[in-house]
């Protein structure tokens, strides 16, 4: 069972090929490999699967280590997307994969940089039901109230503008109690940022099932969406703990997020762990049956005399 290890400005992703990955991704084996002590170490896995649609080079679905799905992330699809150009899977610069969120053109623009367009973002979503439409509100966390603008980038993005005090903010005090408040039912990402010039912004992150993160695309066009909200011109550079990201803003939102992503390692599974492995997706498999069985008898009608 192969593997690949890439990273984007730190924020690491295993690269499977579902061909070469004969095990299901449940939730704990995620969990196992992602693991930094007992397992390969990642903020992620993405899996990489043939697709059938016309135009459409394959097909990504990424997990987070906690063993949830996201919709998207900005790092892990662009090493995906450099992967695949790099491995031969397709041939030409432009091409098209597909996510949770939607459709992704990329275009590589060089050895390890690539530019993707990942659509217009929206400040309305079921992500964030009872927002206004202009996507602003505000959220307790660790004893303050924060404003925050909310933007869907195909995965939701809690964006909150702060001053000098970004550097010294205990994002594991903070962090937990928005990325799960009850304003976001499938949990939110968040950014904290502050501006540092008429284009440019230092952000550091708070990644929904991962923590905070040294980077993270989809949170860095977030933070940029909401300082051109605010009046930055586009485009704005990022400033992250791993490195620097480019994101476009368009009249109409739409968002282009520039950057690059390089390999780590291959690696040959040892065999003793993929048991283990296999092990845990037996266990899995064996209780999403019970789980789903519980969950209809729940939902009997109840006869009524």
């Amino acid at each position: 069972m192969r593997l690949e290890k890439w990273h984007a400005l730190g924020n690491d992703y295993l690269l499977v090929e579902r061909e070469r990955w004969p095990l299901p991704l449940t939730p704990a084996v995620v969990r196992m490999l992602c693991d930094r002590h007992e397992g390969v170490g990642s903020d992620g896995i993405v899996l990489i699967e043939a697709s059938q649609e016309p135009g459409i080079v394959a097909r990504l679905r990424i997990f987070n280590p906690d063993g949830s799905e996201a919709e998207l992330s900005g790092n892990g699809v662009r090493q995906a997307l450099i992967y695949l150009r790099r491995r031969g899977h397709v041939t030409h610069d432009s091409f098209s994969v597909a996510t949770g969120k939607g459709e992704v053109r990329a275009r590589i623009t060089g050895p390890d940089t690539c530019v993707m367009d990942i659509g217009r973002v929206r400040l309305v979503s079921d992500s964030f039901p009872n927002g206004p439409r202009d996507g602003r509100g505000e959220v307790e966390a660790a004893g303050r109230r924060w404003r925050f603008q909310f933007v869907d980038v195909g995965n939701p993005q809690c964006s909150i503008e702060v001053g000098e005090e970004l550097e010294a903010l205990d994002l594991q005090a903070i962090g937990p109690a928005i990325e799960h408040s009850e304003l976001f039912p499938k949990r939110t990402n968040v950014s904290f940022w502050r501006a540092l010039d008429e284009r440019t912004i230092r952000a550091r992150i708070w990644e929904r099932g991962v923590g905070e993160t040294r980077s993270s695309g989809t949170g860095a066009t977030g933070a940029a969406v909401a300082a051109v909200l605010r009046g930055m011109e586009s485009p704005v550079r990022v400033v992250l703990d791993g490195g620097e990201l480019e994101v476009e803003v368009g009249e109409d939102m739409h968002v282009n997020l520039r950057g690059w992503a390089r390999p780590l390692f291959a690696a040959e599974l040892d065999g003793d762990f993929v048991e283990r492995l296999r092990a845990a997706a037996d266990r899995d498999q064996a209780v999403a049956p019970r789980a789903g069985e519980l969950q209809r008898d729940q939902h009997k009608e109840v006869p009524t005399e």
